[in-house]
C-alpha cells in the first residue's frame, strides 16, 4: 500500500472523529443551553478556529515561525487537551442523566408514573447543570495536566538487584532521562532545569533513552545544547528513539558526540574498574528497520556481554524485552509508553503493555524499568501519568 494512501486511511477518520467532537461540544454546551444569537456565534466562531487549528497547526507555525506563532501553536494543543476532557466528562454526565432517568422510571409504580415527558424548564436545569459540571471538571483537568507537563518532573527512586552486580558497586546510582521531546514547546529553559535537577542528584551514570527531540538540529541544536552540561561520574550515555529517528537520527548522534555525550549504538562498554565493573549496552530503535532504516542490532550490543557478568541494556521501546530476558540481560532500562500521559490512556497501556507500561517488572531472571518519561508528546499534559526522573540504585542480585 502506497505510504499516501496509509496516511489517508489514518487521518480522514480522525479528522472525522475530531469534527463529530466539536460539533457534538458545541451542540451540548452552547446550543442546548442558550437562545442567544451572539453566545452562539461567538461558540461556533472558537469551536470551528479551535478545530482548525488544531489539525493545521504545525503548517501554520512553518509558514510563520515566531514566537507568537509558537504561543498559538502550544494553546492550540491544550486546546486539543481540552476538548478531549469536556468530551470525556460531557459524555459521562449524559449518561448518568440517562442512566438516572431509567432508573427513576423502573422505581416508580405505575400509579406514580409522569403522565409526560418532564417539564421544558426542568429539562433545562438538568441540561445546564450537567453542562456546567462537565464544563468545570474539563476545565479543571486540563488546567492541572498542564501544569504538571510543565513542571519540573519528580525524581522517583527505584532500587534494583542486579543479578551478578560486583560488591563493590552496591548502591551505584543510574539516572535514566528518556521522552523528553525537547520541540516547539519545550525548550531551553526545560532544558536547564531538568540538567540541573539530575546533576544534583550527583549520578554514576546517566542515560537518556531516546526520544529526545522532535525536529532537526538546525531548529533545536541551541536547546539541545543544554545538555552538554550533564555530569555523571563514569558518564552520560544515549540511544535512539523512534522520534529521534523521524527527527534525523543520525545528525543527532553526531550533535551529541560533539557535546560530550556517549552514544552506544548497538555496542556495549563496561561500566567500572578492573575490580568491580558491569556491561552497559545499547541499541538502536526497535522500530528503526520498519522504516526501512538501519538500526536495532540486539546481536551487535551484546557481543561483548559475557554471560556470568552483570548486564544493562538501554532500549527505547519495551517491545524488545521477551527476547532480551531470554538473552539473560539482568536489567533493561526503557521508555517509549509515556505511562499513558493521560488519563484514560495510562488505563490503555496498562492494558496494552500491562506491567511493562511503567515502574519495574520482571520476566525470569530478567527485569525491566519503564519510565513514564519527562516530556510529552501532543497535549502538553500530564494526567494520571506524572513525569519522572528515574534514579535506579543497583544492588548486588
Amino acid at each position: 500500500m502506497p505510504r499516501w494512501l496509509s496516511l489517508l486511511l489514518f487521518f480522514v477518520p480522525v479528522l472525522a472523529l475530531m469534527a463529530s467532537a466539536h460539533v457534538y461540544l458545541y451542540r451540548r454546551l452552547v446550543r442546548d443551553l442558550t437562545r442567544r444569537r451572539g453566545p452562539r456565534r461567538a461558540a461556533q466562531v472558537l469551536f470551528t478556529l479551535g478545530f482548525l487549528g488544531a489539525v493545521g497547526f504545525r503548517f501554520l507555525g512553518s509558514l510563520f515561525p515566531s514566537d507568537v506563532t509558537r504561543a498559538v501553536g502550544i494553546g492550540l494543543l491544550a486546546w486539543m487537551g481540552l476538548v478531549m476532557y469536556l468530551l470525556f466528562f460531557t459524555l459521562g454526565a449524559e449518561l448518568l442523566e440517562r442512566g438516572r432517568r431509567r432508573l427513576a422510571r423502573r422505581a416508580s409504580p405505575p400509579a406514580e408514573a409522569p403522565s409526560g415527558p418532564p417539564s421544558p424548564e426542568r429539562r433545562a436545569i438538568i441540561t445546564g447543570g450537567l453542562a456546567v459540571g462537565a464544563g468545570l471538571a474539563g476545565v479543571t483537568t486540563t488546567s492541572f495536566g498542564a501544569w504538571r507537563a510543565f513542571h519540573p518532573p519528580d525524581v522517583r527512586d527505584t532500587p534494583v538487584r542486579l543479578p551478578r552486580l560486583p560488591r563493590a558497586l552496591d548502591g551505584f546510582t543510574l539516572v535514566q532521562l528518556t521522552d523528553i521531546h525537547v520541540g516547539d514547546v519545550l525548550q531551553r529553559h526545560f532544558v536547564d532545569e531538568l540538567v540541573a535537577r539530575t546533576n544534583a542528584l550527583k549520578p554514576d551514570v546517566i542515560a537518556i533513552t531516546g526520544d529526545l527531540v522532535d525536529g532537526t538540529v538546525a531548529d533545536l541544536g541551541a536547546y539541545v545544547a543544554g545538555f552538554g552540561a550533564l555530569r555523571a561520574r563514569h558518564g552520560v550515555y544515549f540511544v535512539t528513539g523512534n522520534h529521534d529517528y523521524y527527527s534525523g537520527a543520525s545528525s543527532w548522534v553526531a550533535y551529541l558526540e560533539r557535546l560530550g555525550i556517549n552514544v552506544l549504538r548497538n555496542r556495549a562498554v563496561s561500566i567500572g574498574d578492573a575490580s568491580a565493573s558491569f556491561m552497559l549496552a545499547g541499541v538502536d530503535d526497535w522500530s528503526a528497520d520498519r522504516m526501512g532504516l538501519p538500526g536495532y542490532d540486539l546481536d551487535a550490543a551484546l557481543r561483548e556481554v559475557s554471560p556470568d557478568q552483570a548486564s544493562v541494556l538501554l532500549a527505547h521501546q519495551p517491545s524488545n524485552f521477551d527476547e532480551v530476558a531470554r538473552r539473560g540481560v539482568g536489567l533493561q532500562i526503557s521508555g517509549h509508553t509515556h505511562g499513558g500521559q493521560m488519563f484514560p490512556g495510562n488505563v490503555v497501556g496498562d492494558l496494552i503493555w500491562r506491567e511493562r507500561n511503567a515502574g519495574l517488572s520482571r520476566t525470569g531472571d530478567s527485569q525491566i524499568y519503564v519510565s513514564r518519561g519527562c516530556g510529552f508528546v501532543g497535549p502538553p499534559m500530564r494526567v494520571g501519568a506524572p513525569p519522572e526522573i528515574a534514579r535506579l540504585v543497583l544492588m548486588p542480585g
